[in-house]
């Protein structure tokens, strides 16, 4: 009996073991499969800074130094929901470095929502510009009313500390501010964004509340368009009418609310090349980045292609600088975290063909 009851424990701690070693190997070959997963995944570029989440980079030349105006994603708990809640940052840092592949300095916090009097929550995509001995910090914030409009700061170091004024600028609305200085000193903002950026709920000059969530709901009408307006001299107020910039196909038609491959989203850019205009912006929900060029800083503009596949993450917003001679996009994706909220600002060179094309950028090699 004795010799049966020791068998059967032998036996008992034998299967155990057994089992113990099987779990720990399907562990490990499950382990190496995530290893051999995340190997297999490359990126074009690396994250610039790894210290803090950032977005929607606007890069600039100040001085011979590059200088770097992104969102500050954080994690603050608000559920995810197609408006962009989750999306809601409390202040901008800036980054600079002296070349492309240099290191990258985080510069203190430029500017904060407590900081400006007017603001509710969410300091968005933001531009800078310099002119007149002064920096200039654009950046779209939901009012106490939770209406976006879009403010300027001011600063005498391209890094900030800003000072905002006590209003928005008079007749902005909605987000993504980009700011365009021409070479005969006339600068100009191209602005807007749909779905969360509320583009689609101002209607003659008013905001509807009730309006719509996404876009017009027009499918076979002209799409919404992103807005061009030029700035004053002091570079503190609009200089006229808001206008929208009009993009046309090939066949000189506009492109239409379906078109969610070409229409534009959000996320609009100016560069200058060549004596052409180049309006740059992000389809959104497709995640492409497209270009579009004229012969005017007002357009019309005529549609030229995608020049930017989607990147891992919900959105896609850039900008595009000259650098000592080359060209260069920044951009951002969640190689860091994997959250759409979450970004991390990244780079890589651009080139202009000589049809007057971009080149097509692939951030995901993998």
């Amino acid at each position: 009996m004795n010799l049966n009851i020791k068998s059967q424990s032998a036996l008992a701690i034998a299967l155990i073991v057994a089992l113990g070693s099987s779990c720990q190997e399907k562990k490990k070959h499950s382990a190496e499969k995530e290893t051999s997963k995340t190997e297999q995944k490359q990126y074009l570029s690396e994250p610039l800074v790894k210290e803090i989440y950032t977005a929607d980079p606007s890069a600039h030349v100040f001085n011979g130094k590059i200088y770097i105006y992104p969102s500050h994603d954080i994690e603050s708990g608000v559920k995810e929901n197609d408006n962009g809640d989750h999306f809601d940052m409390k202040d901008y840092r800036v980054l600079s470095m002296d070349s492309i592949g240099g290191k990258v300095t985080i510069h203190e916090p430029a500017l904060s929502v407590s900081d400006i009097p007017w603001a509710g929550r969410q300091l968005w995509a933001p531009d800078a510009a310099y002119k007149n001995g002064s920096y200039y910090l654009y950046f779209p914030v939901k009012d106490k009313n939770d209406v976006f409009r879009i403010g300027v700061a001011t600063s005498k170091d391209p890094a900030g500390p800003f000072k905002a004024a006590k209003e928005p600028i008079e007749g902005s609305f909605s987000i993504d501010p980009a700011v365009f200085t021409d070479t005969d000193g006339n600068s100009y903002m191209y602005f807007g964004g749909i779905w969360g950026g509320q583009l689609q709920r101002w209607k003659d000059g008013k905001y509807d509340p009730n309006g719509s969530k996404t876009d017009s709901q027009k499918e076979n009408e002209p799409a919404l368009s992103a807005k061009v307006v030029k700035l004053s001299k002091d570079m503190m107020a609009f200089d006229g009418k808001v206008k929208d910039v009009v993009i046309l196909d090939q066949q000189g038609k506009p492109l239409l609310t379906k078109d969610h491959d070409r229409r534009f989203f959000e996320g609009a850019w100016m560069h200058k090349y060549n004596g052409k205009y180049y309006f740059t912006y992000s389809t959104g929900d497709t995640h492409y980045l497209a270009s579009a060029i004229s012969d005017n800083p007002w357009g019309p503009f005529k549609y030229q292609g995608t020049f930017m596949t989607p990147v891992e993450g919900w959105t896609t917003h850039h900008s595009i600088v000259e650098i000592k001679g080359k060209w260069y996009i920044f951009y951002h994706d969640t190689q860091l975290s994997g959250k759409t909220h979450l970004r991390n600002v990244k780079v890589t060179e651009l080139h202009h063909l000589k049809d007057g094309t971009i080149e097509l950028i692939k951030p995901n090699k993998g």
